[in-house]
C-alpha cells in the first residue's frame, strides 16, 4: 500500500484513529500562522502516547535551523518538513534522509529547482494567498508526475480525487490533510477511514518505495 501521512494534527483522538486506519505517518505544524499550529509542549503530549513505529514529522516554514532542532529533538520527531522557501543550501545543514522539501510546481523552471535538493523526497503541494500550504487547492499534477525524485502528492486530496491522483501521478506517497477535516485542526473520523479504504484498495500490493521512516530505520 502506498504510504499515507495525515498533517495537521492537534488531538490526540485523531492521531490515534488515523493510525488505527493505515497512516504511516503523522504531520504535525510549527507554524504560528497556520490554523493547525500546534504549540511543541502539546505535540509532545500527543507523540508520547502514539505507536513506536508510527512516524512523526514536524512541518517548518522558513524556521532558523537552531529552532528546528530544538523542536526535533524535544519533540522526538522522525523526520522534518521544511514548507517554506528553504534553500538546497538550507536543507543540506540537516540529514538528507530525515528532510522533506516541500514546493509549489508552477513551471519547468521548478522542475530544475527541486533537482537541486538533496532530500529524501519533495512534496508537492498549492500555495494560495499567502499560504504555505493547508489550502484545499490540487496542485500541478502533470509537473508533479514529471519529478524525477521520490515524490509525495499533497493539496486538496480527499475522497472524490485520490482514485484520479493515483492513477494519473502514482506518487511515491502521499500527504493528505484538509480532505479529511471536520475544520482546520480537527479531523474528520468517517473521512479518514473511507480515503484511507480507498487508497488500500487502489495500492494494495503495490511495491512502492518506504519514504516515511522513524530515526532508528532511517
Amino acid at each position: 500500500m502506498t504510504q499515507v501521512k495525515i498533517c495537521g494534527i492537534t488531538h490526540l483522538d485523531d492521531a490515534l484513529y488515523a493510525a488505527e486506519n493505515g497512516a504511516a505517518a503523522l504531520g504535525f505544524i510549527f507554524y504560528p500562522p497556520s490554523p493547525r499550529y500546534i504549540e511543541p509542549q502539546k505535540a509532545r503530549a500527543i507523540m508520547d502516547r502514539l505507536p513506536q513505529d508510527l512516524v512523526k514529522i514536524g512541518v517548518f516554514v522558513n524556521e532558523t535551523t537552531e529552532d528546528v532542532m530544538r523542536i526535533f529533538d524535544y519533540c522526538g520527531l522522525d523526520m522534518l518538513q521544511l514548507h517554506g522557501d528553504e534553500s538546497p543550501d538550507y536543507c543540506r545543514q540537516f540529514p538528507a534522509n530525515q528532510v522533506i522539501k516541500a514546493l509549489e510546481l508552477k513551471s519547468e523552471k521548478d522542475l530544475k529547482t527541486a533537482a537541486n535538493y538533496d532530500v529524501s523526497a519533495i512534496l508537492v503541494d498549492s500555495r494560495h494567498a499567502g499560504l504555505y500550504g493547508g489550502t484545499g487547492k490540487t496542485a500541478n499534477w502533470e509537473l508533479a508526475g514529471r519529478i524525477s525524485m521520490p515524490l509525495i502528492l499533497s493539496g486538496g486530496l480527499n475522497e472524490r480525487n485520490i482514485i484520479d491522483a493515483l492513477q494519473k501521478i502514482n506518487p511515491d506517497a502521499l500527504d493528505i490533510n484538509s480532505g479529511v477535516e471536520e475544520r482546520p485542526g480537527k479531523k474528520d473520523c468517517t473521512k479518514i477511514v473511507r480515503i484511507m479504504e480507498i487508497i488500500k484498495r487502489q495500492t494494495n500490493g503495490d511495491d512502492t518505495p518506504i519514504i516515511f521512516t522513524t530515526r532508528k530505520n532511517s
